[in-house]
């Protein structure tokens, strides 16, 4: 069992409140530790008392009619006590809150992993528009790979009905919706995370022929967050915040937008920090750092905020400096020639924001 010291040792945590709050609770028990054995009789002093004060549960009597003889004189200390104790029970509970909170913020501001590589160019995938998605095979290939042409062994062009195989896999490309349904669903069913996401998105929509749902969009959203795709949690953020499907609620879509913020979904990252910048005194310490984090994965949208808050005196100029490097850095990660070959063949591949 443990003892009241180590209690405050325990559960005090350094707090000198607490712990002064601790030693008062103690100081008005009738007896000391090894009193506390003996049990006397709070009334007649006699031992082996074992009728213990109902509301207080400090001090004990050999009997009720000991106790109801001694009510009068102990009352105002009983009182005392409970107020005492339900001060120390909050302050402990606040502790422990604080410490939660703390360590949610540790988890929440980590810079999550960047994007993996192309499987083909083993150069970083760009964010949003500059990948692919294979519904063959499951890979996320860049649009660089998709647009580059392709060479035999002996470096001849490959005839372009080769061309619209997969880069990855060979498998000739989709020629129909019902081809890329059908083969959407194949991957879904191997618990492929985003094509899950995909078929959310399309019933979301209501793409493909498929019928407008938001209840079954948030199913497969759901199921692809579980399975570790962060845009699914985003778009479950988007719902609770919008209110599609669901009732509106800001609370649950701050968790979602959690989530996906920490699975690396910049998108997330960006409507966190918004909504710090919302809300009615502004923490913009708390959107700034959100704002950096999303700008490192890539969020060209979140270094126009850096920008605001510098002008605006919530950020600094190194604030902003780093933002502009940090986004710097992200270009030279992603960017490949034949990346800006792509772009110059078609906008749709384009792969980069436009930055500030």
């Amino acid at each position: 069992m443990s003892t009241p010291d180590k209690i405050c040792t325990d559960s005090c945590k350094g707090s000198d409140d607490a712990c002064n709050v601790n030693d008062m609770l103690q100081n008005m028990s009738m007896t000391d530790k090894d009193m506390d054995n003996v049990s006397i009789c709070a009334n007649c002093g006699k031992e082996d008392a074992n009728n213990t004060c109902n509301k207080c549960k400090t001090v004990k009597y050999c009997n009720a009619a000991c106790k109801k003889k001694h009510r009068h004189k102990h009352k105002k200390e009983c009182e005392e006590h409970k107020r005492l104790a339900a001060e120390h029970a909050t302050k402990l509970r606040n502790e422990e809150l604080r410490l939660a909170a703390e360590k949610h913020d540790e988890e929440l501001f980590k810079q999550p992993p960047p994007e993996e590589d192309c499987p083909i160019c083993f150069i970083r995938l760009p964010l949003g528009t500059g990948m692919t998605y294979m519904s063959c095979c499951g890979k996320r290939i860049c649009n660089g790979c998709i647009h580059a042409p392709v060479y035999d062994n002996q470096g001849n062009l490959v005839d372009i009905n080769k061309q619209n195989e997969c880069p990855f896999c060979r498998d000739v490309a989709p020629k129909s919706d019902a081809e890329i349904i059908k083969r959407t669903k194949k991957r879904a069913e191997k618990d492929d995370p985003f094509a899950i996401y995909k078929l959310g998105v399309w019933y979301d929509n209501g793409l493909y022929g498929y019928p407008q749902d938001c209840t079954k969009a948030l199913e497969h959203y759901h199921r692809a967050g579980e399975l570790g795709d962060a845009r699914a949690y985003n778009s479950i953020g988007y719902s609770y915040e919008h209110g599609e499907g669901v009732g509106a609620d800001m609370k649950k879509a701050k968790h979602y937008y959690e989530q996906a913020a920490m699975g690396g979904d910049s998108m997330a990252r960006q409507s966190l920090g918004n909504s710090e910048v919302r809300v009615s005194v502004g923490n913009m310490d708390r959107a700034l750092r959100h704002y950096m984090i999303a700008v490192k994965s890539g969020e060209s949208d979140s270094l126009e905020n850096v920008k605001r808050l510098y002008s605006a005196g919530y950020a600094t100029k190194e604030d902003y400096m780093k933002a502009l490097q940090a986004y710097q850095e992200y270009l030279g990660e992603i960017k490949s020639v034949q990346r800006d070959k792509a772009v110059a063949a078609h906008d749709k591949f384009k792969y980069y924001g436009s930055g500030v």
